[in-house]
């Protein structure tokens, strides 16, 4: 696990790496994830290093609130009006591996249950 100041989500806020970014405000940044599991797979990225969900204190309800309303925002820019499924991984058991918190957004297929 590294830092989540440290990360590659870190340097693509910093800019020091390119990303396809759709969309960006004061809080959050969300681009395109360079290996896709769906037509549409975006990620949703708190520009707070929060390292992972189970990470997050009291005082962060406004940035995972805003979280969600990006990927709502996100999700209507992409035109996926058919639905579309949101991921926080958390944690090696959850299957994360970039320890800085993100949401993957994903849509433009139907999502099959469960997940993996």
């Amino acid at each position: 696990m590294t830092e989540a100041s440290d990360t590659l989500f870190s340097k693509i806020i910093r800019r020091e790496i390119p990303a396809t970014i759709v969309y960006e405000d004061e809080l959050a940044i969300a681009f395109r994830d360079i290996n896709p599991q769906a037509p549409v797979h975006i990620l949703v990225v708190p520009k707070k290093p929060i390292p992972k969900l189970a990470d997050a204190v009291p005082e962060d309800h406004r940035i995972l609130g805003h979280l969600l309303m990006t990927v709502k925002r996100v999700a209507d820019q992409e035109g996926l009006e058919n639905g579309y499924r949101v991921v926080i991984n958390t944690g090696a058991d959850g299957g994360q591996t970039v320890y800085h918190l993100h949401l993957h957004l994903l849509g433009g297929r139907a999502m099959g249950w469960p997940p993996g």
